[in-house]
């Protein structure tokens, strides 16, 4: 045996002690071979108003704002491209009932805390209020509820938000190593992300091909393509902003951790929308 070994080897035969030890050889010889025939995609033609958004940022910063909610922070994902909805922060029940019949019924109330960042554990999230009894009623009971839920809390108000079309609703997300830079993290959103926990992470560098395979590399990607006769949803929308993502922390490296969920993303050709935002800043950083 050890003679034919030796034989094979001089000649660059490959030798194995088990055939399974062969088989994942040859898988991975398939995976390689995959990997170099891909298809590449052209990457996509992008523009970006870092100028502006480093502006937001070093105001916040300036004020000694660490946390953007979604007033500040949309306005932030607008310079890279993303599509936010019409919102404005109420102080009073007057106040919201005026915005809601300005931005147009029907809409979501939010509670609107730097000390309350998960709304919905406070019970600080209506949606879908149709009329101004509801805005008058649900003020004063998500106030109530925010107060409970922290009594020290500084609450700045309650926001106005236009309801966001139906769509599939993704999770996108940044995070900061210090050794390795910043993760891109997708998956499905909503609130069973952190059941179902199907999202995926990449590091630099991050073009078209890499965000297309972490679209197609999570579990729930068929509802995505579309089950029994639903349309796709947006995926190439879905692309362009993980891509943008991953600008958006090369060209602000002070952003700590950023989370969009959920991510509307409609039917194919119809783009995508943010529903909600929180981004955390740290000084001393780029």
């Amino acid at each position: 045996m050890s003679d034919g070994v030796k034989l094979l080897q001089k000649h660059r035969v490959p030798v194995y002690q088990f055939p399974e030890s062969a088989a994942r050889s040859l898988g991975a010889l398939r995976q390689g071979m995959k990997w170099l025939f891909r298809k590449i995609l052209p990457q996509f033609d992008l523009t970006y108003d870092t100028a502006r958004a480093h502006k937001i940022i070093e105001d916040s910063l300036a004020a000694g704002k660490t946390v953007l909610g979604e007033l500040d922070g949309s306005e932030l994902l607008q310079c890279y491209g993303f599509r936010t909805l019409p919102m404005a922060l109420a102080k009073n029940k007057i106040e919201a009932c005026d915005l809601a019949a300005k931005i147009g019924y029907p809409v979501a109330m939010k509670i609107a805390s730097p000390d309350i960042l998960h709304k919905t554990d406070a019970g600080g999230v209506m949606v879908g209020i149709e009329d101004k009894a509801g805005i008058e009623s649900g003020f004063d009971a998500m106030m109530e509820k925010a107060r409970a839920f922290n009594p020290d809390a500084k609450i700045e108000g309650i926001l106005i938000q236009k309801m966001a079309p139906r769509g599939k609703e993704v999770i996108l997300g940044l995070s900061r190593d210090p050794v390795f830079g910043h993760a891109v993290m997708f998956g499905l959103g909503g609130i069973f992300v952190e059941v179902y926990k199907d999202v995926v992470f990449r590091l630099s560098p991050m073009g078209r091909n890499v965000a297309r395979r972490m679209v197609r590399s999570i579990k729930g990607y068929p509802i995505l393509k579309g089950l029994r006769g639903e349309k796709p949803a947006d995926i190439e929308s879905l692309e362009k902003h993980i891509v943008s993502l991953k600008a958006m922390a090369d060209h602000h490296p002070m952003i700590k951790e950023l989370d969009i969920n959920p991510l509307f993303v409609h039917e194919e050709g119809q783009g995508a929308t943010v529903a909600d935002i929180i981004i955390r800043l740290e000084k001393g950083e780029g």
